[in-house]
């Protein structure tokens, strides 16, 4: 038998118990220079790429390794919901230092696993290498039918917005999970929010199939850094009743607020519908999911974001979400 080098050895720790991938499309994964993957007919490709930082996203000291490895592959396939499409199978590319390839990277591998199968979403292949901190990036590989992909820049005015799931809720799970020391407490929605995020592939996909929304995204940084986002690529603005906007439950509504607009990690969509489909998504849409989906506002032809207050004032908007430049 052929002695294999440190490297190689953990390549195939890597690779061991993930499936080969012939449903997804993958026919040729590990063990060669590059995957080979097939596109099914009628399809089109979505590509789509995303980092998972010690230090900046995770700390290890605080999340647990399965989560880390669910949540690098979530975050990634939520970039595929948000259009509408299906994950197919993804890359890997793993920067560890030596403490990390023992318990460490047993927990995250199982985390990951069990993302890929509940996702339906291959290892393809990837790379690995050595680091002081551990650095991940995932690129993931979808598809969706041709020319039913939802992007940002279909918003009209008057369109309807929504949301799916409560919004807040990651963040709080973030701060439960800081004052546990790190102890998880799997009995707080909050928390398994913020750990194991669940993209809302099923949700994007039937609204992309029965052509309701005309603007998609999903809901990483914040509301309201995410619907700028949303609006400057459709030329638009927004106008938020802060009222209806879900929130997170057990803390203040002030606080909630607070959180759901500002507070990114949810992973949830952000849609728009135009008046005269609401008819046809009432009649349609049964929860079939069981994601709660909630009308926040409506598109403006003025482009600015406007919150109105319970009290029934309006302001701005004021960006306040994650952006990893902000001074």
């Amino acid at each position: 038998m052929v002695k294999l080098s440190p490297e190689d050895a953990l390549v195939r720790e890597i690779f061991l118990g993930f499936s080969k991938g012939r449903e997804s499309g993958v026919r040729v994964a590990a063990g060669d220079d590059a995957a080979i993957w097939q596109a099914r007919k009628g399809q089109e490709t979505i590509l789509t790429s995303d980092w998972f930082l010690e230090g900046t996203h995770f700390l290890r000291e605080l999340h647990p390794a399965d989560s880390v490895g669910w949540k690098s592959l979530a975050r990634a396939t939520s970039d595929i919901a948000a259009i509408g499409g299906t994950p197919r199978c993804f890359l890997l590319n793993l920067a560890l230092p030596k403490t990390a390839t023992g318990k460490w990277l047993s927990g995250f591998l199982r985390g990951l696993r069990r993302a890929a199968n509940t996702m339906g979403c291959a290892l393809a292949g990837g790379d690995t290498t050595r680091q002081e901190r551990i650095l991940i990036n995932v690129a993931v590989i979808g598809e969706v039918a041709k020319r039913a992909a939802i992007l940002r820049s279909g918003a009209r005015p008057d369109d309807l917005l929504f949301v799916s799931g409560r919004l807040g809720e990651a963040a709080l799970g973030l701060r439960l999970l800081r004052k546990s020391r790190g102890k998880v407490r799997t009995g707080s929605a909050a928390v398994r929010k913020h750990l194991y995020p669940e993209p809302r592939i099923e949700l994007g996909d039937w609204l992309a199939r029965h052509g309701i929304a005309s603007a998609m995204m999903d809901l990483s940084d914040g509301l309201s850094s995410d619907l700028a986002r949303l609006c400057e690529a459709s030329g638009v603005g927004a106008v938020v009743s802060e009222g209806v906007v879900p929130i997170a439950a057990g803390i203040s509504r002030t606080e909630a607020i607070r959180l759901a607009l500002h507070g990114g990690d949810d992973y949830e969509l952000l849609f728009t519908v135009p008046a005269h489909e609401i008819p046809r998504f009432r009649r349609l849409w049964k929860n079939q999911f069981g994601v709660p989906i909630s009308c926040i506002g409506v598109i403006s032809k003025k482009r600015k974001l406007l919150l109105v207050k319970e009290e029934a004032e309006t302001v701005e908007l004021v960006l306040g979400g994650w952006d990893p430049f902000r001074e």
